[in-house]
């Protein structure tokens, strides 16, 4: 028989019903172990003791939920910061629900929590999706489906993964969001790549601003052959850009009557050095 699978319908589905054994049990400390598996590698000392200080008020509100891998002893499926919070409170004891879950379920379902709860930095949330799909042999589709996430969504987190480890730090830290790593692995010149990306951290740049600055930095890198036929352009284009030592792009009409110069510019007082020195070259020439 096909197994039942509504784990991309939401955490609630963990708690349905399966094969009998959804009565509450209390559970000792020592008999449970973390989940290997679980994606999230970094658990924040702040938010855990804020969740032990609610456990001491109030609770434990919401059974963890644990596999029996015999002998007496459990692993941990869902609710490992329950579980982290008793023990930092130095509790014996917890509630938790025990399924009769495989590997591959156990799997999917720890994922499952943390993309819920949005407890995941994109890098994590992309490593536990990578996990599914090599230990699993899942594809793209049926990962989308187990998760409830779309296919291109998957398939962008994924290609998160490909980043150099600097890169992969900042989405780690929040420095960067997934929007700004999905445009950042679209570029290959790996220079390039980092030099975004700092700028993008450190002028905090929304995503349509990165946009923007790789698409000026593609246009800018354009082959010579879509460059002004015109060599004076050309010439011209060149002559300023060792003057004013930053990028200059000439582009006119094709009847050569009309015509734009664009140069590039971060922030208020490049702009000023800008003015300064097109000023300087005016005064020469008077």
């Amino acid at each position: 028989m096909a197994r039942k699978s509504g784990l991309g319908m939401g955490l609630g589905a963990l708690f349905d019903d399966n094969s009998g054994h959804d009565a509450v049990s209390t559970i000792r400390l020592s008999q449970i172990e973390p989940n290997k598996s679980q994606p999230r590698k970094n658990f924040d000392d702040k938010k855990l003791q804020s969740l032990a200080d609610s456990i001491s008020r109030n609770g434990v509100l919401q059974p963890i939920a644990v596999r029996d891998t015999g002998g007496g002893s459990y692993r941990i499926i869902a609710g490992e910061r329950r579980f982290r919070a008793c023990k930092m409170l130095g509790l014996t004891e917890i509630p938790a629900v025990i399924k009769t879950f495989d590997e591959r379920q156990t799997a999917e379902a720890t994922l499952i929590e943390n993309l819920i709860r949005e407890d995941l930095n994109p890098i994590e949330e992309a490593a536990g999706l990578h996990e599914l799909i090599e230990k699993y042999k899942l594809s793209q589709e049926e990962t989308a489906k187990v998760t409830g996430k779309s296919r291109s969504s998957v398939a962008n987190s994924l290609r998160l993964l490909s980043l150099p480890d600097d890169i992969k730090k900042m989405l780690e830290d929040g420095a960067l969001s997934v929007g700004h790593g999905k445009i950042l692995a679209g570029i290959e010149d790996k220079q390039e790549l980092l030099s975004l990306a700092e700028a993008a951290r450190d002028e905090k740049m929304t995503v349509r601003q990165l946009e923007a600055a790789v698409k000026r930095l593609s246009e800018d890198n354009k082959p010579p052959s879509l460059l002004p036929k015109n060599t004076y352009y050309v010439e011209t284009a060149l002559s300023l850009r060792e003057i004013l030592g930053r990028k200059v792009k000439i582009t006119s009409s094709k009847d050569g009557k009309k015509g734009k110069i664009t140069l590039d510019f971060s922030g208020e007082d490049d702009l000023k050095a800008i003015a300064q020195v097109l000023a300087n070259l005016d005064s020469c020439k008077a």
